[in-house]
């Protein structure tokens, strides 16, 4: 496939929620919404796709995704954590997510300060460095691909280009999704021990 660079252009993955984008200043859920759909519009696969509703925020909220709102209003820490749901729920079952998630909203609901910023950052770092693994990995992908159908005379060659980075990229989805679910199972029975 001639054209990956473009369609990784196409992809925007240097999008993330920094949290300079995050004001320091609580907001109503209009204002989460309108924050995540300004950062995250390039992202869409199309224009009717929405990027966060407020049934999904009210989701999480009664979900138990995110420690209680008050007021109304959502925190810097609600949005970091609405940040990680977003990017985590396309990939596991809102069960997961919450699994996943629930020592962190019990420090954040202790007594004790906890730097969800330190930890937050974190995230984003590796995010970057996932960004960068993943453009070596599909520009490497995509030549050993184009390299191997090359020769032949098919008219078809680039279809069949594209047919298998779609089969390789599901399948490496496939495979990250399945490690993170082995991860939340362990972490589940880590919190049966303690409890």
């Amino acid at each position: 496939m001639e054209n990956i660079n473009e369609l990784i252009k196409d992809l925007h993955l240097d999008t993330h929620l920094l949290l300079e984008d995050i004001p320091d200043i609580d907001l109503y859920m209009d204002q989460v919404i309108q924050l995540f759909e300004k950062k995250f519009a390039p992202t869409k696969r199309n224009e009717d796709e929405k990027i966060l509703t407020k049934t999904m925020v009210n989701n999480y909220a009664k979900g138990r995704l995110f420690f209680p709102i008050k007021n109304k209003k959502y925190t810097k820490e609600h949005i970091m954590l609405i940040s990680m749901i977003y990017q985590m729920k396309s990939v596991l079952s809102i069960n997961d997510v919450k699994n996943s998630l629930q020592t962190l909203n019990n420090k954040l609901t202790d007594e004790e300060e906890f730097n969800l910023d330190a930890l937050y950052e974190n995230y984003l770092e590796l995010a970057e460095n996932n960004v960068a693994r993943f453009l070596d990995d599909s520009t490497a992908l995509s030549h050993k691909i184009f390299m191997e159908l090359k020769d032949q005379e098919n008219p078809d060659a680039n279809y069949f280009q594209q047919l298998l980075l779609v089969a390789s990229f599901a399948n490496m989805s496939n495979l990250y999704r399945r490690a993170a679910e082995k991860i939340v199972d362990g972490m589940n029975e880590e919190q049966k021990k303690k409890d």
